[in-house]
């Protein structure tokens, strides 16, 4: 799919490789206020990139991701990679609700010393009495190879309609090393003993300390479209992973 979009505004890290990047690209290019462009620029890391698919969820605007200091001439002609979010629900010790979306993967973690303990269900049967481990994470395809990966968990492709349900330093059962589930599944992780081993959750950088119960599940009605040169797609860098190269 081709398209010109000729307006474009210039998000950029705080570092001096990407405000070095920002001035020349906008040297070439111009550049304008989010409100009014036609594709956002994110100048940056990984980190950026979150924070601007989450900033401009709602706008419903592409979204270009350039590493750090690189000047390049930006390309006229993108495929785009529609991005569906996980969707957290967490209800903490007092009872209080929050909601938060992620791009990459909800993770839940141990707050102290002693190990989590997690009872998980997927689609209301209980699939876990008892796991006890560092923590739990589901991710995304987009979010597969990142902690995910660190965590041993599995590479999807980035049109696989799965999601990844991955322990962190599980204890017991010793065995389990995760699953894999389709992306309708609804996964429910419920806080075991949560005075003595406190557990707190995570939905890419937005965290909720304290939680009892934790709901996940894919968000399909809501899509970021993220644009990539030609040969350079999500597809692509996820297959090299699995090559590792």
């Amino acid at each position: 799919m081709s398209q010109r979009r000729d307006r474009i505004a210039f998000v950029t890290s705080a570092i001096p490789e990407a405000e070095m990047a920002r001035d020349a690209l906008r040297r070439q290019y111009g550049d304008v206020a989010p409100a009014d462009a036609d594709v956002i620029v994110a100048l940056g890391g990984d980190g950026l990139m979150l924070q601007t698919l989450h900033k401009f969820m709602e706008a419903g605007k592409p979204i270009y991701g350039m590493n750090r200091g690189t000047v390049g001439f930006m390309m006229n002609e993108y495929r785009e990679d529609a991005l569906n979010p996980l969707a957290m629900r967490a209800v903490d010790a007092s009872g209080n609700i929050h909601k938060a979306l992620a791009f990459n993967e909800v993770s839940l973690f141990r707050q102290t010393y002693q190990v989590a303990r997690l009872r998980v269900l997927v689609d209301g049967k209980e699939r876990l009495a008892q796991l006890d481990a560092d923590g739990i994470m589901v991710a995304t395809p987009a979010g597969s190879t990142a902690y995910n990966l660190s965590a041993q968990g599995p590479i999807i492709p980035i049109g696989a309609a799965l999601l990844a349900l991955t322990p962190i330093s599980p204890f017991r059962p010793r065995r389990w090393r995760g699953a894999l589930l389709p992306d309708t599944a609804v996964v429910s992780i419920a806080v075991l003993e949560p005075d003595k081993r406190p557990v707190a959750a995570v939905a890419d950088y937005h965290e909720v300390r304290v939680v009892r119960t934790v709901d996940v599940r894919m968000e399909h009605k809501v899509a970021m479209r993220m644009l990539f040169d030609p040969g350079h797609n999500l597809d692509e860098r996820i297959l090299r992973e699995q090559f590792g190269v």
